[in-house]
């Protein structure tokens, strides 16, 4: 058990470094106002008429960094940061989030994937941390492999979701960024600036996916292992 320990732990502080990496991005970020003045909530609007879209609402969420779009009942909620804002870090996150808006009235392939197996992990999750735990257990003490190989499948769909949601969260910040572009919604600087912000949101994804690959192949070879040792 030692070794999930180990990889919990590297990958948690990759997490905490990229997560302190982006907060501090907006931060710098938030304090350099728009040329145009316009909002979150005003560029996001924007967006979304530009591209043909008339049936997404744009509301504010508590917390900050909550923003995200729900395809069920086709919503941008935007943190009130992003959605009163009006600098760059604020146009950043309001043009990503609307372009996830985009994907879904598109028919984006990766974005219907990643929502058709949502009802499946959700039942899962709630049943993966007991199985992984208790399967762990039974192979040590027993030698049972069943439990734990249960518990694994349900963490390799987490794991394949996780990977999914890349591409996904790639291909909204490059709509995001090529309208703010092509619209001249920002100047060159912001763009940068824009860019930056995002690559580092996208950047906690990543870490996330590799952190949970880093586990599964973990679970993976103790399965492995003790089949080795029988």
């Amino acid at each position: 058990m030692i070794g999930i320990y180990l990889i919990t732990l590297v990958f948690a502080g990759i997490g905490m470094f990229v997560q302190w990496r982006l907060k501090s991005k907006f931060q710098k970020y938030s304090e350099i106002g728009l040329a145009n003045g316009l909002s979150g909530q005003e560029i996001a609007d924007k967006m979304l008429r530009d591209n043909g879209i008339y049936d997404v609402r744009i509301i504010s969420v508590e917390g900050q960094l909550t923003d995200h779009y729900n395809p069920a009942d086709k919503t941008v909620n935007l943190s009130p940061d992003v959605y009163y804002g009006r600098s760059a870090s604020a146009a950043a996150v309001a043009a990503h989030e609307c372009g996830h808006a985009v994907q879904h009235a598109k028919a984006y392939s990766m974005l219907q994937f990643r929502s058709a197996m949502v009802p499946v992990l959700s039942i899962a999750s709630n049943f993966m941390p007991m199985a992984l735990m208790i399967g762990v257990m039974l192979l040590y003490f027993t030698g049972n492999k069943l439990v734990l190989t249960i518990g694994v499948a349900m963490f390799a769909l987490a794991t394949l979701f996780s990977f999914i949601t890349l591409p996904v969260e790639f291909d909204a910040s490059r709509r995001a960024l090529a309208w703010m572009s092509q619209r001249n919604v920002v100047t060159q600087r912001e763009h940068e600036m824009a860019k930056d912000a995002l690559w580092w949101a996208a950047m906690t994804y990543v870490a996330a996916a590799l952190g949970m690959l880093a586990q599964l192949l973990y679970y993976v070879s103790l399965l492995s292992g003790r089949r080795s040792n029988d």
